[in-house]
Parts: C-alpha cells; structure tokens; sequence
C-alpha cells in the first residue's frame, strides 16, 4: 500500500477562496475537506490530479498593426501551456478574422481548439 499525501489547494471559482486539504493515494483523491460547496469539491478533484487552465494571448497578423486576441475553447493541461504558446508564435493569420473563428485547430495535441475573441476585418 502506498503513501497517504496531503495538498493544499486555494479555490479560485469564488471569491470566498476556500483553502481546502486533498488527501491523494496513488494519484487518486480519497477525500477534499474545508470547501464550502460543491464548486470547491469539483475544482479540488480537478487541479490535484489533472491541472487545467485556460489560455489566453494575442497573436500577430499579416497585414495588420493590430494582433489578434485568442484563446483555447477550453481549458488544456496545465503540463501543455508552453507548446500551446509556442504554436501560438508560429501562427501566420491573415485578415479578415471574426470573433469565434477557429485559429487552429487541436493545438499542441490537446484537441482543443485556439479561437479569436475579436473581429480584425
């Protein structure tokens, strides 16, 4: 049998920031305390054993002085985040873009996609 560890984790779905204690055994949650809903519970769950986050940037566009903001659709491992950004610097956008408009597509291997969160006509 292997070793019970503890982590502490702050909530960041609310302002409350619940500081809550994970008890993991072989990567696996046995239990979350100190969260004062299910919020906390789910979030702890998530970041103790697959961290993700959001990825947000801007990205250059020929023929334009204004870069493109983007984002992923969702969030990708948080292990992902630097080859995330580094297929983001390769990125050669051309206008016209829209909002919502896939910039690429499974980026990094992630299966999630990079979208524009503004209009370049």
């Amino acid at each position: 049998m292997s070793e019970i560890t503890e982590k502490l984790i702050t909530c960041i779905n609310c302002p409350v920031g619940c500081r809550m204690t994970v008890r993991l055994q072989d990567g696996q949650v046995l239990s979350v305390t100190d969260n004062q809903c299910k919020r906390g519970d789910v979030y702890a769950r998530q970041e103790s054993v697959l961290p993700m986050r959001m990825v947000t940037a801007v990205a250059l566009v020929e023929g334009s002085e204004t870069p493109i903001s983007l984002k992923t659709a969702t969030p990708v491992p948080k292990e992902k985040i630097g080859e995330v950004m580094e297929a983001i610097r390769g990125l050669r956008l051309r206008l016209p873009i829209q909002i919502g408009d896939v910039l690429l597509r499974d980026v990094a291997g992630t299966g999630v996609d990079l979208v524009a969160t503004r209009m370049l006509p």
